[in-house]
């Protein structure tokens, strides 16, 4: 008798028809269903109306987030064609709207460049959407069509007449769909500013109506006549440089076009953000390559030549050469080729030596005819390259005493029995005596604790070797079985033996508590980035009130849920007193209650840590880390209201 399971057939075969695909696997098209999927959205329809700007024929581009949370994208260029489509017989607009891989992209003579050519484009938002209506403003008419789950609800039809041209979409995700649906202004003002450094003279806005009526709209504009130069400013603002204006390169080689621009500070990290098109190129690629071969190049022949280097008993690294730079690297190519869907690295071989030839020329003179600017980098270079001599050491000397002592971890350490690091979690918690409790709360099996003392080195500012002197990152290290390899001559975190899939930040409700958070987040953004990226990284939130009258009680998060619980347990029956306990040291927690309130899987609140701007989030940690007052001052005040501050 044969076997069921050997049963397939022609059958068994599913044909998916239109965007039914996306709506079946919406990952595989916008790489989660969470909030940044959500936000994925947003870049795509964005994406459409960035290429109008890029052909010359948009000036303006307004986003509105309305205060039933779904959004509009509206610009003035030219307009989706409505006309039909010869072939497939229906407007192009539904065409555009409907079909996977549809639009002008693929028509060298309509965008000479463009930032979604690799997407899946506007379609997709279409098919994830509970509800899409397009506007189009052309040739003096308004059309009009509106779409549900994807599908068209009538025909494209004329409403009215116009003035002007361009493209309003207006979609609201579909709940079906994404377990996150609400816009994170922050999220979409910060690629808003981004937007308008890479495009300089391109006027954006965005306009929250998610208000209270009493309130007015939450409205901010930007507009860059700098571009970036004033990007790098922007990024390097707490920062103190040390050549008086960034470095500007402005090419173009077979269609593509290079611009970059640096600056050299007095930190000792390296921030290079490049992009492609527009799109933010997290994992950099030929272009970013490029750029490094150039610098490497240029300064090695310019120290040699003027004998600078002679000093020095070992050979300068191409990282030393970097170290203490801002840099963005904006390339716009005709035909990218990325690696991936989410367009994370680009593949071009031949945009690597056309960075590389237009960044050496550029720097070459600029070295020839700046001898000041150019003696105060290369002394920092060889002040690099001595820090980093001396950090390889240290690094070697913590991984040596690790594999001499037989892989021993911290003493400080309560480990867990657990040897798998997937279902394993640490807390890295501060103090000793939070420490203590959370060892005697928590499940022994799968949760390992490490205690922290005090605050640890602010890394933002102290040199490489100095930060593995320190015995709370040595024992960071060493319990969570990482190390700091070299490859290709640069360093590169090596997570092969992470032993916790989960690391947890732990500290108390209050402003130190926040500060030690910040301050663990910055080593992380530095030197273990990779374990962010991971998706590893998170904060816990330990709750800041108790709320009991008798034996009734509720822990509460924030100012809200206090009000909500003294409300309703005072309106209990029994005459007890409202007693309102604040938490603002997770010692003042027994250890039943940190478990129940911070610790338990079941009940607990972890925030993850994710990257969702780079440059963004360097500049923030430089900022709160940094030396300069003002805008820490500035940033703590514009977020006052969404931080537990103690006054």
């Amino acid at each position: 008798m044969a076997d069921k399971k050997s049963n397939y057939s022609a059958s068994n075969i599913t044909a998916l028809e239109g965007l039914e695909a996306v709506r079946l696997r919406p990952g595989m098209y916008i790489g989660s269903t969470d909030t940044k999927g959500l936000h994925h959205l947003v870049w795509e329809v964005v994406d459409n109306s960035i290429d109008e700007h890029l052909a010359g024929h948009c000036t303006h581009i307004d986003m509105f987030i309305h205060a039933d949370n779904s959004l509009t994208v509206k610009d003035n260029g030219r307009g989706i064609p409505t006309g039909m489509h010869e072939k497939l017989k229906k407007s192009a607009l539904e065409v555009v709207m409907t079909v996977l891989h549809a639009g002008g992209k693929f028509d060298k003579d309509t965008y000479k460049v463009s930032g979604g050519l690799h997407g899946v484009g506007v379609s997709c938002v279409n098919a994830l959407s509970s509800h899409l209506r397009a506007e189009v403003h052309r040739e003096g008419k308004v059309f009009e069509q509106e779409y549900k789950q994807g599908k068209p609800v009538a025909d494209v039809k004329e409403i009215g007449k116009t003035d002007r041209t361009g493209t309003n979409i207006t979609f609201t995700p579909d709940d079906e769909i994404f377990s996150e649906r609400e816009f994170k202004f922050e999220t979409l003002a910060a690629r808003m500013k981004e937007l308008s450094f890479l495009n300089k003279g391109l006027h954006l806005s965005l306009t929250d109506e998610r208000v209270k009526e009493d309130e007015e709209f939450k409205k901010i504009e930007y507009v860059s006549e700098g571009g970036l130069t004033e990007f790098v400013k922007f990024l390097d603002e707490s920062r103190t440089p040390i050549i008086e204006n960034p470095i500007h390169v402005m090419g173009k080689e077979d269609n593509v076009e290079v611009e970059v621009a640096m600056q050299y500070n007095t930190s000792y990290t390296e921030n290079i953000f490049s992009f492609v098109n527009n799109i933010n190129t997290r994992e950099g690629g030929t272009h970013v390559s490029g750029f490094r071969r150039a610098i490497n190049r240029v300064f090695t022949q310019y120290g040699e030549s003027n004998n600078l280097f002679s000093k020095l008993k070992f050979k300068i690294a191409g990282e030393d050469f970097r170290e203490g730079m801002t840099a963005v690297v904006s390339v716009k190519v005709p035909d990218p080729q990325f690696k991936g869907q989410t367009k994370g690295e680009l593949g071009n071989s031949e945009v690597n030596g056309i960075v590389s030839r237009c960044v050496g020329e550029v720097l070459t003179n600029y070295l020839e005819e700046n001898p000041k600017s150019s003696k105060r980098i290369i002394d920092k270079v060889i002040l690099a390259a001595t820090a980093r001599h001396a950090a390889r050491k240290a690094r070697e000397m913590v991984q040596r005493k690790n594999v001499l002592a037989g892989g021993g971890l911290p003493g400080k350490l309560a480990d867990c029995s657990s040897k798998s690091p997937e279902d394993s979690e640490i807390f890295l918690v501060e103090g000793d005596s939070a420490g203590g409790t959370a060892k005697s709360g928590r499940d022994r099996v799968y949760q390992a604790i490490l205690p922290l003392r005090g605050k640890i080195l602010n890394v933002e500012k102290a040199m490489e070797h100095k930060i593995y002197e320190n015995e709370e990152i040595k024992n960071m290290f060493t319990a969570l079985g990482v190390s700091i390899t070299e490859k290709d001559g640069e360093r590169v975190l090596n997570t092969e033996k992470l032993r916790y899939h989960k690391i947890v930040i732990m500290c108390d409700a209050d402003v130190d508590g926040s500060h030690i958070v910040t301050l663990i987040l910055t080593f992380f953004f530095r030197y273990m980035k990779t374990l962010i990226e991971q998706g590893h990284i998170y904060v816990a939130a330990p709750p800041l009130y108790q709320v009991k009258k008798g034996k009734q009680f509720q822990y509460c998060w924030n100012e809200e849920e206090r009000q909500e619980a003294i409300s309703r347990l005072a309106a209990g029956a029994n005459e007890d007193t409202v007693k309102v306990q604040r938490y603002k040291g997770l010692g003042e927690m027994n250890a039943i209650q940190l478990w129940e309130t911070t610790m338990d899987p079941e009940t607990r609140i972890l925030r993850q840590v994710v990257i969702n701007d780079a440059p963004e989030a360097s500049n923030t940690f430089s900022m709160l880390m940094g030396d300069e007052v003002p805008p820490r001052r500035r940033f703590i005040e514009e977020n006052a209201t969404y931080a537990n501050v103690d006054v």
